[in-house]
C-alpha cells in the first residue's frame, strides 16, 4: 500500500472517530434528560483545547513519535468513550450528569490533541518519503471529511442517533432498553481502537533528538502574543475569537432541533424529522467542496471581503434553521447545509492563510496556535456556554412541543443576529488593503 493510501486511510478513521457522535450527541443528551447540559458537553471540546494539544505537542517532540502517541491517545479516548456508552446502556433513562460528564471529558481530552497529532504524523511520514505536503496533504485531509460524513451517516441509518436500533446484548443481559442510541459511543470507540491498532503500522515519525530545549511557553505559543501590539493582528484575532464563537453551535443543537419536529403531528413522519444525521451530513459535502473556491476567492477579493463572506454565511446558517421545517420548508434546512461549507472553509482556512502570510516564519507556529487557541478554543467554548444559556431558556424551560419549537426558531434568531453584528462591527473596524499579487495560494 503506498503511503499517501496509507496516510488517507489514518485521516479517514480520524474523523470517522469523531463523526461517529459529534452531530448526534446532542439528540441523545435531550433523551435522557440532559438537553440543558448540551452546552457544557461541547464547550468542554473548546476548554481541552486550549492546553491539551501543546502538552501533547511537547510529548511527541521530545519523547514518543507521533504516530504511537496518536495510537495511544485514540485508545485511552476509546476506553473512555466506550466507558460512556456503557453507563449509558446500564443506566438507560437514568443516566447521572456527573458521571457521563466526567467519562465524555476525559475521552475529549485525549481526542482533541489528536487533530493535530494526525496532522504532524502525515506531514513527518510525507516529508521522509519525499513529498511535497502543500500539494500531497490537502486531498488526505479531505478523506477525513469523507470519514466523518460516512461514520454520520451510518449512525443516521443503523438507527442509533434516534435509539432504534437494537442491540440484542443489552436486552439479553438485562439491561434498560429505554433507548439505544448511547450505541454511537461505541461506534466511536470501537473505531478509535482500530485506528491505535493501525497506527502503530505506519512509518516511524523521528523525535527532535535536537539539543535545543523547547518550552512550555513556546509549545503555547504565548510568544506569539506579541502580535496584538500590531493593531491589524489584534483586531483580526479579536474577531477570529467573536466567530469562533459560532463554531460549535450547530453541531451541539442542530439534531435535537430537527429531530424536535418529530413530536409534531404535522412534521412527525417527514424524512428531515427522521433522519437529521443525514441532513446535516451535507454540511461537510460542503465543506469537501467549498475548500476548493477559497485560492480563487482569497485571490480575488482579499481576506477582509473572504472573512465577510463566512460571517454573513454564519448568519444564513442560523436564519434559515430559524425559518425552515423539515415539510415544506425542508429547502430552507438544506440551503442552510450548503452555506455552511462557506462559514466554516472560508473562516477557518482563510484565517489560518491570513496568520501564516502575515506573520515572521520564526513565530508562524506559534502564530497559528495563537488563531486555533482564539477560534477553537475561547471562541468555541464561550459560544457553547452563551448558546447554552440562550436554548435553555427559550427550548429546555418548556414542557409543550408546540412551544419548544417557538423558542429553538427565537434562539436561531439570536444566534443568526449575533452573526450578523460581528459582520458589520467587523466590516467597519478592520481595515486590510488587498493586492492581489501578492497573494500566493498553492493549487
Amino acid at each position: 500500500m503506498s503511503i499517501k493510501l496509507r496516510l488517507t486511510l489514518m485521516n479517514f478513521l480520524e474523523f470517522a472517530v469523531w463523526g461517529a457522535y459529534l452531530t448526534s450527541m446532542g439528540n441523545y443528551l435531550g433523551s435522557v434528560g440532559l438537553g440543558p447540559k448540551i452546552g457544557l458537553f461541547y464547550a468542554m471540546q473548546g476548554i481541552v483545547s486550549i492546553f491539551m494539544p501543546a502538552i501533547l505537542g511537547i510529548v511527541a517532540d521530545r519523547w514518543i513519535p507521533a504516530q504511537r502517541l496518536l495510537g495511544i491517545c485514540h485508545l485511552l479516548a476509546a476506553g473512555f468513550l466506550g466507558a460512556a456508552g456503557y453507563y449509558g446502556m446500564i443506566t438507560g433513562a437514568d443516566v447521572q450528569f456527573s458521571t457521563l460528564f466526567t467519562l465524555y471529558s476525559l475521552s475529549v481530552a485525549f481526542y482533541m490533541p489528536t487533530i493535530a497529532l494526525s496532522n504532524s504524523t502525515a506531514y513527518g511520514i510525507l516529508v521522509n518519503n519525499g513529498y511535497d505536503t502543500i500539494k500531497a496533504f490537502p486531498p488526505i485531509r479531505t478523506i477525513g471529511t469523507v470519514g466523518f460524513i460516512c461514520a454520520m451517516l451510518f449512525v443516521n441509518f443503523a438507527g442509533i442517533q434516534d435509539g432504534s436500533f437494537s442491540f440484542n446484548f443489552a436486552n439479553e443481559k438485562g439491561f434498560p432498553s429505554f433507548q439505544n442510541s448511547y450505541s454511537q459511543f461505541f461506534v466511536s470507540a470501537v473505531l478509535g481502537v482500530i485506528l491505535f491498532l493501525y497506527s502503530f503500522t505506519l512509518p516511524n515519525v523521528p523525535v527532535n533528538k535536537s539539543n535545543e530545549k523547547k518550552s512550555i511557553s513556546d509549545a503555547l505559543g504565548l510568544k506569539a502574543f506579541a502580535l496584538f501590539k500590531d493593531r491589524k493582528m489584534a483586531i483580526f484575532f479579536i474577531f477570529s475569537m467573536f466567530l469562533g464563537v459560532s463554531l460549535q453551535i450547530t453541531n451541539g443543537y442542530a439534531n435535537p432541533f430537527i429531530t424536535s419536529f418529530k413530536s409534531i403531528p404535522e412534521y412527525a413522519e417527514t424524512w428531515g424529522a427522521n433522519n437529521a444525521n443525514a441532513l446535516i451530513s451535507l454540511s461537510q459535502v460542503s465543506e469537501t467542496l467549498c475548500i476548493l473556491l477559497i485560492p480563487f476567492f482569497l485571490k480575488r477579493f482579499g481576506i477582509k471581503k473572504v472573512m465577510l463572506l463566512a460571517m454573513f454565511a454564519w448568519f444564513l446558517r442560523f436564519a434559515l434553521f430559524g425559518v425552515g421545517n423539515p415539510g415544506t420548508g425542508v429547502w430552507m434546512f438544506i440551503l442552510s447545509m450548503i452555506v455552511y461549507g462557506i462559514a466554516f472553509d472560508f473562516f477557518n482556512v482563510s484565517g489560518s492563510l491570513f496568520v501564516d502570510k502575515e506573520t515572521d516564519k520564526s513565530i508562524r507556529s506559534s502564530a497559528q496556535g495563537v488563531f486555533m487557541m482564539m477560534t477553537n478554543g475561547f471562541g468555541a467554548t464561550i459560544g457553547m456556554l452563551a448558546a447554552g444559556e440562550v436554548v435553555n431558556h427559550f427550548v429546555f424551560s418548556q414542557t409543550d412541543p408546540v412551544a419548544q419549537l417557538e423558542g429553538w426558531t427565537i434562539s436561531w434568531y439570536i444566534f443568526a443576529g449575533y452573526a450578523l453584528v460581528v459582520a458589520v462591527l467587523f466590516a467597519l473596524i478592520f481595515k486590510y488593503k488587498h493586492n492581489p499579487n501578492e497573494v500566493k495560494v498553492s493549487h
